[in-house]
């Protein structure tokens, strides 16, 4: 069903307020791949609009919310649209931003309206809301996690389970929906776990390891038990990650590690992050132990799509 449009919607000049925003030559490299998969290779063709839509003709289309959620990916619109007008020798289409990334929207709601020739419109259709679907509905599922916490201290945090290639765009679709990101990949922070244990032959040489190469990454270390967590204290870690542990073991290993801190060279505050078998309904129960963050994979492995058009406008007349 297309919106009836107001003459009062809102304006806004930029379609994101997230920070840190999301880096132009990525985006540009992301959309060029995407529409190398849609077109085949660059110029590339729509078969169907360019026999059956003149390239002189004009029009305006309106991106429409279908589903209640989060948006993200309004920052990649005009990137697309571009692209593509670039590709088939057209001027780029104006876009007038009715939301931004980060903002709760309605079914039927009018996020933004592209205007321009109508073979760029149709031809980026598909691309465009493919991106920005799948950033919205990620940030939709993390806003549920964010309302869910709101008050406890504890954060929602993402993994490094996310789309090959779509990254820093879930990632940051995951800050538009309030979460915090963890370590963007590999390379930024170590992540001592059970395999490193085994083959560096015990946490605390795993940990000095890590210290020795690189002398500035944080260390995490993954602890199953109270001991193994007492046992990376010592051994140094920064940052804890208390896995798949039932409340009573998480309450409990919150409380060893908090009466440790400041004391015996372990630091001032030391960051837990619960993680494992972590549901919706289970969230304020496990922020209530004490931990700062709560790692969700679900977030980008499993979150659905919000639903999202682009709807051309009738011709006037």
């Amino acid at each position: 069903m297309r919106p009836e449009l107001s003459r009062d919607l809102p304006v806004h000049d930029q379609p994101s307020a997230v920070e840190p925003g999301l880096d132009g030559a990525w985006v540009a490299r992301v959309v060029e791949t995407a529409l190398d998969e849609d077109l085949g290779a660059a110029p590339g063709r729509d078969v169907t609009t360019q026999a059956t839509v003149p390239a002189s003709a004009t029009g305006t289309a309106d991106l429409v919310a279908r589903s209640t959620g989060t948006v993200a990916g309004l920052v990649v619109v005009a990137e697309v649209l571009r692209q593509v007008a670039g590709r088939l020798g057209l001027p780029a289409p104006t876009v007038t931003f009715h939301a931004q990334d980060g903002d709760a929207v309605a079914p039927g709601q009018v996020l933004a309206a592209l205007a321009g020739p109508v073979q760029v419109l149709l031809v980026a259709e598909r691309t465009l809301l493919n991106l920005a679907s799948r950033a919205s509905g990620v940030a939709t599922a993390t806003a549920a996690w964010s309302r869910e916490l709101a008050g406890t201290g504890a954060q929602v945090l993402d993994t490094r389970k996310t789309t090959p290639g779509l990254r820093a765009l879930e990632k940051y679709a995951v800050r538009a929906g309030g979460g915090t990101n963890k370590r963007m990949g590999l390379h930024d922070v170590a992540m001592v776990k059970d395999n490193h244990v085994v083959a560096a032959g015990s946490v605390r040489g795993a940990i000095a390891a890590v210290r020795r190469t690189f002398p500035d990454v944080p260390v995490q270390v993954e602890a199953d038990t109270t001991a193994q967590a007492m046992e990376a204290l010592d051994a140094g870690a920064d940052f804890l990650l208390l896995d798949n542990m039932p409340t009573p073991v998480l309450a409990a290993t919150v409380a060893a590690v908090r009466e440790r801190q400041g004391r015996d060279g372990v630091p001032a505050h030391v960051e837990l992050e619960a993680t494992g078998n972590l549901t919706l309904d289970r969230a304020r129960e496990v922020a209530g132990t004490g931990v700062d963050h709560l790692s969700v994979g679900a977030l980008t492995h499993s979150a659905p799509i919000l639903d999202l058009a682009l709807d051309l406008r009738p011709a006037a007349g």
